[in-house]
């Protein structure tokens, strides 16, 4: 019985981004160092895969700093942590090692210098999500005030109008925060923007790949996890940008294939903590039911890469 036909297109950009690589590197080069186990505070990347394969070699995860040794090192992950955390380590004489991504950091050191200069801060972000609890963490409390939405705008109240500056979390959809911008823009005229956009290539250059080729699909999958915050976007994009089926799969095994019933073309993409040999594992999946075609849609062409130190150090 021969297979329907099927085109799968695939995103380019996808996947795996530079700051998650080097994270990823960090801890494997930490158990190389060290021995296991190591400690990592909190998932080093967003992604149940990639978190497993390093428990597996000796990682230990947790979500507070009080559950790890003192005579064993820890990692802080790749979404950055409050300013507490690196001062409790130092307090208690831990080795720990900040796999923070660079463009992450980038935000920390534009909030502590708008602080500087008198201006409060405001946050574009979502709530719980670790970055944006590390982001608001290098400042007092008081000092950052957080919006999710354009409605969000209306409601805050800030200490002086004319002393204000945003910075954004790096995984946000371009075109929701365009518009919460533009709300800050209306209600606080003098409000100081980012020198340098802050939501980060890799969840820019992953978003232009979905709306490149959303109207050309019945379908569209995202390979990630559900917390992870540029995967969730993904999704969200591939259906304003006219996808009548946009879902969030962590495996093969997550397909709903009742739902894709009768269709002739689907997209794949990954979000930026979804390893490669999980977009493989579901074209496979595809390859056994369908004869598949796979054309690639590429909008952008990454050569980013950020250094991993070669002999890991602890704070002096």
């Amino acid at each position: 019985m021969s297979k329907p036909p099927l085109t799968l297109y695939l995103a380019a950009p996808r996947g795996f981004c530079a700051g998650v690589d080097r994270a990823i590197k960090i801890v494997e080069m930490a158990l190389q160092k060290w021995g296991a186990p190591v400690y990592v505070r909190h998932e080093i990347v967003h992604n149940k895969f990639v978190v497993d394969g390093l428990r597996d070699k000796g990682a230990v995860f947790v979500e507070d700093l009080k559950d790890c040794p003192e005579d064993r090192p820890v990692i802080f992950s790749a979404h950055g942590v409050p300013k507490s955390v690196p001062a409790e380590a130092a307090q208690r004489q831990m080795v720990y090692v900040d796999a923070t991504c660079p463009l992450v950091s980038k935000v920390h050191i534009e909030a502590q210098r708008h602080s500087e200069n008198g201006l409060q801060m405001v946050m574009i972000g979502h709530a719980g999500h670790p970055e944006t609890i590390g982001t608001m963490g290098q400042l007092p409390e008081g000092e950052v005030v957080l919006v999710e939405t354009p409605e969000d705008v209306a409601k805050i109240e800030v200490r002086n109008p004319d002393k204000l500056a945003y910075v954004t979390q790096t995984t946000l959809s371009i075109d929701d925060t365009a518009d919460i911008v533009a709300a800050l823009q209306a209600r606080f005229p003098a409000i100081v923007g980012p020198h340098k956009e802050d939501i980060c290539y890799a969840t820019t250059n992953r978003q232009e790949a979905v709306k490149a080729m959303a109207q050309n699909c019945d379908a569209m999958l995202v390979v990630g996890a559900p917390n992870s915050s540029n995967s969730r976007r993904l999704v969200e994009v591939g259906a304003k940008a006219g996808c009548r089926y946009s879902q969030l799969v962590q495996r093969a095994d997550n397909i709903d294939w009742r739902a894709l019933e009768g269709i002739t073309s689907i997209g794949i993409t990954a979000g930026a903590s979804a390893p490669e040999v999980l977009v493989n594992e579901v074209i496979d999946a595809f390859r056994a039911r369908y004869e598949v075609t796979v054309e690639t849609v590429q909008t952008a062409v990454e050569n980013v890469e950020f250094k991993v130190p070669r002999v890991l150090r602890a704070p002096a």
